[in-house]
């Protein structure tokens, strides 16, 4: 064992440790997700053979349309959310317009209102556009919910470009929009990603929003159907559908944060230094 080795060890074993007590709840619930009753009784923390696969048929059946109904929501309110921010944050960030500090601070503002203060007015206007219990409504109210501290951050980042940049490209004749198109939009990938996969966790672990705006039990997203699915599954106390039904409810983030991480990762490093 080398010297340094020796040394980094401690560090190693509890950096070890660390990960082992996050990732357990994970590991235990796709453990538990493969077991019948007797087994989940018998052996509550061990892995059981046989393996009951036929758990993840039985979730399926009963949430696989709340999963496309969360995906529907979550990347149509994502896509509003980066094309109006965006297109505000180069605005704040590059224009020059009477009143531009008083309307930043103004959106800026809006981080410091707790979410719940907004839902009953939000549930009034959503009521008086007529788009109450409809995906439409669901997805306007996340993407006005997501706006004010995408706004800001790409702001932040839009601004800290170098300004040459924007002077050799409005020499070229560039005008302000193709500027946006042709050059920030290409430099900011990272941090425009890292804002979608955000506001795309914030939407697909929501439950309020969702419960308060929407009745009927077709259109309801993942949060509010695993409710529904796991007191039909308590009742009969088969916890190994519901585990699955956990499981499968997770894998479409653990699947985008696995192929994505690494722009988010650079994301979330470069807006870190920029703010």
């Amino acid at each position: 064992m080398t010297k340094n080795l020796r040394k980094d060890l401690p560090s190693h074993i509890f950096l070890i440790i660390l990960a082992f007590i996050s990732l357990y709840p994970f590991i235990y619930m796709v453990i538990t997700s493969f077991k019948s009753n007797g087994q989940f009784y018998k052996h509550f923390f061990g892995i059981t053979f046989p393996l009951h696969f036929e758990n993840y048929v039985v979730a399926w059946k009963a949430i696989g349309s709340y999963i496309f109904n969360s995906v529907f929501i979550g990347l149509s309110s994502i896509l509003i959310i980066i094309v109006f921010a965006s297109l505000a944050g180069y605005s704040f960030a590059r224009l020059r317009f009477w009143g531009k500090n008083f309307l930043f601070m103004s959106v800026v503002a809006l981080l410091m209102i707790p979410g719940l203060l907004t839902l009953i007015p939000l549930f009034l206007e959503i009521k008086s556009f007529g788009l109450l219990d409809s995906y439409l409504g669901l997805i306007i109210a996340f993407a006005a919910g997501g706006q004010a501290f995408t706004i800001f951050v790409l702001k932040q980042s839009f601004a800290s470009l170098p300004e040459e940049l924007f002077e050799a490209a409005r020499m070229d004749g560039c005008g302000e929009f193709r500027v946006f198109l042709q050059i920030v939009l290409p430099l900011s990938k990272p941090i425009i990603g890292t804002m979608a996969i955000w506001n795309l966790l914030s939407i697909w672990n929501e439950y309020m929003m969702p419960l308060v705006l929407i009745s009927d039990p077709n259109k309801f997203p993942i949060t509010v159907g695993l409710v529904q699915f796991q007191s039909q599954f308590v009742q009969q106390t088969l916890y190994g559908p519901m585990f699955a039904g956990y499981t499968i409810a997770s894998l479409p983030l653990l699947i985008l944060f696995i192929f994505t991480m690494r722009l988010f990762m650079k994301g979330l490093t470069s807006g870190a230094v920029k703010m």
